[in-house]
């Protein structure tokens, strides 16, 4: 299981995770993702979104002591799971995913940054694959994943089972858009990332209710965590803010996102818009991402948490 888009622009779900099938807004149908050729870009992206994680996980410290095992369901290809290791000391992590492919770079990654006697490794869809789990986590984090299975409720119950007595569940859901692009950019009609923002509502909408076994259901996290017989719901959420000018990595992640865009909505895009994409992608146009000073990124995406009752 991973982490895939749900709230702008194009990957703003991926960050580093898989989901067994597909996260990401712009990216078609989740089961025609192949997560394991997502990789390298799975891990750029959660590597650029680092700092919104390190501030995520210090928030998390505060709120969770000592935990013994953290599960980290729908890990990707490790990066955010490497983070809980370094953060969390004395903790061993669990990363669970659907992509064996993206399991092997999790483990490999650990074992690169000297965390891998601390981290292991279970293969298998969400949220199923979690009873295999030899002990209860204290801490269960579940970063964009949340939104690839049909029936959350249902899902946010299995989490909780898989709770120790005082364990915390940590699910990161919602935020904002995402925005690279100045609202005018001198040339279309200003707006184009709003008008984005809408088709990638519509295309979320049809993710959702396309999932097996989907249930339609209102986003209110502490009600759901609530149901999930969980106590004590908290939301926070957390801001990355690269200004202009970009860094080359950050130009990079927003040139595939763009390109994801153009790819997933070009046929329903206006044409206007459409040409107004050719040109931020063209690497030789100066009014381009690749070449203009105005671009950066700038997220937010929300963290709700809740613990399970001694």
């Amino acid at each position: 299981m991973a982490h895939r888009p749900h709230a702008s622009h194009s990957d703003q779900h991926t960050h580093g995770h898989s989901h067994g099938s597909g996260h990401g807004h712009g990216h078609g149908h989740l089961t025609d993702i192949d997560w394991a050729e997502m990789a390298p870009h799975l891990e750029a992206q959660a590597e650029l979104f680092m700092p919104l994680y390190e501030r995520a996980l210090s928030w998390l410290g505060k709120e969770v002591t000592e935990p013994g095992l953290i599960v980290d369901a729908g890990s990707g290809p490790g990066v955010v799971s490497c983070l809980f290791a370094e953060t969390f000391s004395g903790a061993r992590v669990m990363a669970v995913d659907g992509s064996a492919p993206l399991l092997e770079r999790a483990q490999q990654r650990a074992e690169r940054l000297g965390y891998g006697d601390r981290l292991g490794t279970l293969a298998g869809e969400l949220p199923g694959v979690l009873e295999e789990l030899e002990y209860p986590a204290d801490l269960l984090w579940a970063g964009r994943s949340l939104h690839h299975l049909g029936d959350q409720r249902a899902a946010l119950t299995a989490f909780a089972e898989q709770l120790a007595p005082g364990g915390t569940l940590a699910i990161m859901e919602g935020g904002l858009p995402s925005r690279f692009l100045p609202r005018d950019l001198g040339f279309g009609r200003p707006g184009l990332e709003a008008r984005l923002d809408a088709l990638e509502a519509e295309w979320f909408a049809r993710m959702r209710a396309d999932l097996p076994g989907s249930v339609a259901e209102t986003e209110d996290w502490a009600a759901l965590l609530g149901a999930a017989g969980l106590k004590h719901a908290r939301s926070r959420s957390f801001l990355l803010d690269l200004p202009a000018p970009a860094s080359d990595r950050a130009r990079a992640y927003i040139v595939a996102s763009l390109t994801r865009l153009r790819d997933v909505f070009g046929d329903t895009l206006d044409p206007d818009d459409r040409a107004m994409l050719d040109r931020l992608l063209d690497p030789q146009d100066e009014a381009g991402v690749h070449r203009r000073a105005d671009v950066f990124v700038l997220a937010a995406h929300t963290v709700h948490t809740a613990v399970k009752p001694v």
